[in-house]
């Protein structure tokens, strides 16, 4: 059977009266921008660029989706899902911003904290049920009956930048895994430690090595060795030429410089952060044996199944409660023109490699 069904039925959409504002309340701190931070955990971790890369693609996929509204119906052997004409809502969650940029910034959240959050801004005045929402930033979020890492179901108790909320006002999104922010921690940690190293190496204009004392009836004390470096590294950060004494030469270290620069070392540890972010190594660029490029034509089903999907659940899910949905209606994510613009796109690799290996084959 089809991701959706193939029958589209019209119903008066469940959101039909005009949208009142959610009273404000103490929620005066939600939309007042200048005060609004991702963290500086969530901004170091994204200077990584595999988690940059690996939220990039799973936010850019989740982003370019679009809801169906549907029903489903007993046919006798089977449930067939039925188009319904969707709320108004499931197009533009947010009317001041697009879709993508909502659904991008909440799975963001899901990611790196393992949790997500929207305020509802209005409701229908007919059924009380949410009409608009407004994205908030997961680090900006503080549970007051919840204080670990891993989520035990909705909390009671949610202060916004310092300000307690109305929880029937918040949509919680609950992702199936922990945030990377806390799993990937120790990765994320050892990946910026090995950056800050190979940075080190990159800013150092001249060869790395050190200067020795050859012969002298007195050794150079410490603090005159202090100021021979000193005097050298100066020079030669000058000019190109240096000068030294008869008593005293300098020796160039021969390390490889992809030791110097930590390669191999920061190699494995964009191997392990794809490992933590759930997305395949070859996704991202990492070299791994065993890839040809057969199965790399499976990148975007790749990304679904392995990166994605259970963000994508959790959100369908979610969005489909009955706090937001009449009992028996349901979104999901079209992911139908997705994955056939992939099959679409790798026809059209296949048929222009087999038409270039027919040129050279007549070349």
């Amino acid at each position: 059977m089809a991701l959706f069904g193939n029958k589209k039925v019209n119903a008066t959409p469940a959101f039909a009266s005009a949208p009142v504002q959610a009273a404000a309340g103490s929620a005066n701190q939600v939309g007042a921008f200048y005060s609004y931070s991702v963290g500086a955990s969530q901004e170091l971790a994204l200077s990584v660029p595999t988690v940059a890369r690996s939220i990039q693609m799973i936010a850019s996929m989740v982003g370019c989706l679009e809801l169906k509204h549907y029903t489903t119906q007993w046919t006798g052997s089977e449930y067939e899902e039925l188009y319904l004409e969707n709320e108004s809502w499931m197009d533009q969650p947010d009317p001041r911003v697009t879709r993508n940029f909502l659904f991008s910034q909440l799975v963001t959240d899901l990611i790196l904290w393992g949790s997500g959050f929207w305020y509802v801004t209005s409701r229908s005045q007919a059924t009380g049920r949410p009409l608009s929402f407004q994205w908030l930033p997961a680090a900006m979020i503080t549970l007051g009956d919840q204080q670990t890492a891993q989520r035990f179901g909705p909390s009671d108790q949610i202060m916004f930048n310092g300000v307690m909320l109305n929880t029937d006002d918040v949509v919680q999104f609950l992702a199936p895994t922990q945030g990377l922010l806390y799993t990937g921690n120790r990765a994320i940690s050892t990946a910026l430690k090995l950056q800050q190293a190979a940075d080190r190496f990159a800013v150092n204009e001249i060869a790395a090595g050190w200067l020795q004392q050859t012969d002298a009836s007195e050794p150079m004390s410490a603090e005159d060795l202090s100021e021979l470096a000193a005097a050298w590294r100066n020079a030669r950060q000058v000019g190109a030429i240096g000068a030294l004494n008869s008593v005293v030469t300098f020796k160039e270290f021969s390390a490889d410089p992809n030791k110097l620069q930590l390669v191999e070392s920061r190699q494995f540890q964009a191997l392990e952060l794809s490992r933590t972010t759930g997305v395949p190594a070859y996704l991202l660029g990492i070299a791994v044996g065993g890839y040809t490029y057969q199965n790399a034509q499976q990148a975007r089903q790749d990304l679904y199944l392995l990166g994605s999907k259970q963000y994508l659940d959790c959100i369908e899910q979610t969005l489909s409660m009955n706090q937001i949905l009449p009992r028996g209606r349901y979104v999901k994510f079209d992911v139908s023109d997705y994955l056939a613009e992939n099959d679409l796109a790798n026809v059209e690799r296949e048929a222009d490699f087999n038409a270039r290996t027919r040129e050279d084959e007549y070349s």
